[in-house]
């Protein structure tokens, strides 16, 4: 099973970040490959809830279902995604904890692929992107203006 792992650290309160991350149809907006992401499930987000989406990778389109299996707001969002490609699991897809003004937000997962054998590339590669997809989250996110209190 290949891992998947990061975090970051995001200069805005707690529930904004978790809230931000767990309504998935807001990915596109800070993850260049996701070509669109939709709620396809009624209700407000929670455990349950399911998204359809679909990435731009290596020029074609890749659907995903995304459904969350987990949900303690603000500290827990476990899901699955399932892919033709590979299936992932986030057991604690995201973890917001406060550290003074700033938050941090972690993914771990594990990936498994469709070929055994691509599971490292797979790790090293989703790794990478995740990186990249957490850093454009950071700076959207600490673009946005601050909630009043």
């Amino acid at each position: 099973m290949a891992q998947i792992e990061g975090e970051i650290l995001i200069d805005q309160p707690v529930d904004v970040v978790f809230d931000y991350v767990a309504d998935q149809s807001n990915e596109p907006h800070y993850n260049p490959h996701m070509i669109r992401a939709e709620k396809i499930t009624p209700g407000p987000v929670g455990k349950g809830t399911q998204f359809r989406s679909a990435v731009a990778s290596m020029g074609r389109t890749a659907e995903m279902l995304i459904e969350y299996t987990g949900y303690d707001r603000p500290t827990l969002l476990a899901s699955t995604i399932t892919m033709a490609q590979a299936d992932f699991s986030y057991p604690a897809d995201v973890r917001a904890r406060c550290r003074g003004h700033a938050d941090e937000v972690g993914r771990a997962g594990a990936a498994q692929g469709r070929l055994p054998a691509a599971r490292p590339v797979i790790s090293w590669l989703g790794t990478r992107q995740e990186r990249r997809i957490w850093a454009s989250m950071k700076q959207h996110l600490e673009a946005a203006p601050q909630p009043s209190a």
